[in-house]
């Protein structure tokens, strides 16, 4: 009987265990909107991403990057940009309790320079140029300044200016095969007219 007793004493003080736990998550989820949370769940990106913004910023919720970076990663994994340029910024960055990893930030920023961003291409270049989380490379930054550049918009001239800067640093056959990887990408990523 007595042994009877200690099991069941166990098994409660596992389901109290479990019933607390439950409720440290959902009181820290508390402050984030009910329906935005529900939608994070359902596995929209967007939402997610904005869970996780709220966790980033201790919006709502007490602040947890560790959190953040999990729901930034549940947006990434679906191909979510805004996801991934969160993970990207977080990593770069880093915070209380959240190690900085410029090699994991250089991950995900070439993950949103590939869909064409371009501060992600300008980030890029400026990696390379410093040799942070990446080799030094002037050629890898000439070609991201390059994609960069060709896009208009209010930093169109300095990128532009940034890539002559680099174009110094590099032979002419480096540049070439640059211009060749450029006009590659751009065959396989079209840009709409108004993005030219």
């Amino acid at each position: 009987m007595k042994t009877r007793w200690v099991g069941l004493a166990g098994m409660a003080m596992v389901a109290f265990s479990l019933m607390a736990a439950g409720q440290t998550a959902g009181a820290q989820q508390a402050g984030i909107d009910a329906t935005v949370l529900a939608k994070a769940n359902a596995g929209d990106a967007a939402a997610q991403v904005a869970v996780g913004e709220s966790y980033a910023a201790g919006k709502g919720v007490a602040q947890d990057l560790k959190l953040a970076a999990e729901w930034y990663e549940k947006a990434a994994g679906k191909g979510d940009v805004s996801g991934e340029l969160h993970l990207a910024l977080l990593y770069r960055d880093g915070g209380k309790g959240f190690a900085r990893d410029m090699t994991q930030a250089v991950v995900w920023y070439r993950k949103v320079a590939d869909q064409g961003n371009v501060g992600a291409q300008a980030t890029m270049a400026t990696l390379y140029s410093m040799g942070q989380g990446v080799e030094q490379s002037y050629v890898e930054a000439y070609y991201w300044l390059d994609l960069a550049a060709a896009v208009k918009g209010p930093k169109q001239g300095q990128y532009a200016a940034n890539r002559q800067m680099m174009g110094a640093h590099i032979t002419a056959d480096e540049l070439t095969g640059v211009q060749e990887r450029v006009a590659a990408w751009k065959a396989a990523h079209p840009r709409t007219e108004a993005e030219q």
